[in-house]
């Protein structure tokens, strides 16, 4: 006879029958996944006799998905206390370690640690589920990559995982991998991460865990595809967790995080409104540092769109919840023509050690750098990129990579080699779906093209770039190409720039400073522009400016 039938209501409660009832109700609405549902149902038990352990952990879920995190933790206590008072075991050590792990991801460390200790003790002291014994290895692990001693968390994560797949226990299994996934990231092993993390995918797809486990394994893997920038599996696993969020009544917890993820991948894809609106929905959703991601992916959008204000102020929002608005930040700095701002940061972010954006940090350096003329940095940074590239085995960065190394051989004066580059990157970009990227590599084709002294094949490649900005909404990016078609001899915006201020008498070491560049770098725009005008000298240059009009 189950708990809720054996004991008496209190006064002018329900009948005892109908709190069996309810609580029926409550085990139905859990497995249906209505969340507000089963709170509601075994809430309304529990008022009258006191809810089993089995339906404490119901509970305790639930409350949980429906976004009541502090009722949750009430719950998990509870049912901590209540199993130690009846001896059970295996489930004061369960709901110590779950205890533990809320604790550990609001950021409260030292009181996680005594939650886990009692874990721990409790499976010393008494017979205790070997799988539930094993769970706080993987909690272990997690801190111990937060303590940079990755090594030995991968090490404990491993045990783990390969304890659950034996007892055949799919928690565990899922969390160690989960763990062990995270050490081989921050290890720079991230190619070998990536079978562990398609087999957390498999026992989630397999319908083999716990809610809350499935949903935290979504948002883990999703976030870690992105920083491996392996763009096909984020994007698949992002619709994923869609729809595993449709088909559940009242979830909070992972809308927000999904929204993240999908603002982001969508803005990779060029679907630029509908990101703009996913990226909103998670600013609205979520507090504190997950809100910071939401707002600095959202300044990300508005900076390809060129919209500088709206750029700024969501870099100052993500800044203010904990979010580090670099690189993004870095790069609006060069926009706005703020290159020694621009170069500052991506210097300081490269030298930074343990990053885990760093190849972000990378692609950035290495526009920036090209900007102002130190393509021996640049060129460091196009070297490690196809590094990371190959050691992650990832097109997205393998892209990135040829296209830094095109701007480099452009900036250099070598358009053949900057062509054949950039060619690779456009394919690449192309194939992945990404056509804001693959748009810019065709804008460098085009200046490949116009030294190479061709200029319908570059004027076809402008075109073509040039609709892509339109198309997503670029208005800056399309606004430079514009420009630059009506500028004479083939001549960049930068270029003619150049001209004006050479054909003032300017040298090139006065011509750097008002450009903010380098010498060598303003020697290299000279050769250029010698090379598309078909003259070899600065009084030429002078002569073609005024004779041209471009001093008006």
């Amino acid at each position: 006879m189950s708990q809720a039938s054996a004991q008496p209501p209190r006064d002018g409660a329900q009948p005892v029958g109908d709190v069996a009832q309810a609580v029926e109700r409550g085990r139905v609405a859990y497995d249906a996944r209505d969340w507000p549902g089963c709170v509601a149902e075994l809430e309304a038990s529990d008022r009258v006799v006191a809810l089993e352990l089995p339906d404490l952990r119901r509970l305790g879920i639930a409350r949980f998905l429906a976004g009541d995190a502090a009722g949750s933790v009430e719950t998990i206590v509870r049912s901590h206390r209540v199993a130690l008072a009846q001896g059970h075991w295996t489930a004061g050590a369960e709901t110590a370690f779950w205890h533990a792990w809320m604790l550990f991801l609001a950021g409260e460390h030292a009181r996680a640690a005594g939650w886990l200790a009692r874990a721990h003790t409790i499976a010393e002291e008494h017979e205790v589920d070997e799988a539930v014994a094993a769970l706080p290895a993987t909690l272990e692990a997690r801190h111990l990559v937060e303590l940079g001693r990755s090594n030995e968390a991968l090490e404990l994560a491993d045990r783990a995982a390969a304890t659950g797949r034996r007892l055949g226990a799919p928690d565990l299994h899922v969390l160690g991998l989960l763990a062990a996934s995270m050490a081989l990231i921050r290890l720079g092993r991230g190619a070998e991460a990536l079978p562990r993390l398609d087999e957390v995918m498999a026992g989630v797809e397999a319908d083999e865990l716990t809610p809350t486990v499935a949903g935290l394994a979504y948002c883990a893997v999703l976030a870690a595809c992105l920083s491996l920038h392996d763009v096909r599996r984020a994007a698949e696993w992002t619709t994923a967790l869609a729809d595993w969020c449709e088909t559940q009544s009242g979830l909070v917890p992972y809308r927000g995080q999904c929204l993240v993820h999908r603002t982001q991948v969508l803005t990779l894809e060029g679907a630029w409104t509908a990101a703009d609106a996913q990226g909103r929905l998670a600013c609205a959703h979520l507090a504190g540092p997950p809100q910071g991601d939401a707002w600095y992916h959202l300044g990300e959008l508005q900076r390809l769109r060129g919209d500088v204000e709206a750029a700024e102020d969501a870099y100052r929002k993500a800044n203010s919840a904990g979010r580090q608005p670099e690189p993004g930040l870095a790069l609006l700095r060069l926009a706005q023509g703020r290159t020694a701002a621009a170069a500052s940061a991506t210097r300081r972010l490269v030298a930074e050690e343990g990053r885990l954006d760093r190849p972000d940090v990378l692609v950035a350096h290495a526009e920036v750098m090209v900007a102002v003329g130190d393509l021996v940095a640049a060129r460091a940074a196009a070297d490690e990129l196809a590094g990371a590239a190959a050691s992650l085995a990832s097109p997205v960065l393998a892209g990135h990579a040829a296209a830094a190394k095109g701007a480099v051989a452009l900036a250099a004066g070598a358009p053949a080699e900057a062509l054949d580059c950039l060619r690779v990157a456009c394919r690449q970009f192309v194939d992945l779906g990404l056509p804001y990227h693959a748009a810019r590599a065709r804008a460098r084709v085009a200046e490949a093209l116009d030294l190479l002294g061709d200029a319908d094949a570059a004027a076809y490649e402008r075109d073509a770039a040039r609709e892509s900005f339109e198309s997503l909404g670029a208005a800056a990016e399309a606004a430079a190409l514009v420009s630059a078609e009506g500028l004479p001899g083939g001549l960049t915006a930068r270029e003619m720039e150049v001209v004006r201020l050479v054909a003032t008498g300017l040298s090139n070491r006065a011509v750097a400073d008002a450009l903010v560049l380098s010498d060598k770098t303003v020697a290299r725009h000279l050769a250029n522009i010698y090379t598309k005008l078909g003259i070899s000298s600065r009084s030429a240059a002078t002569a073609y400016a005024y004779d041209h009009g471009l001093m008006t």
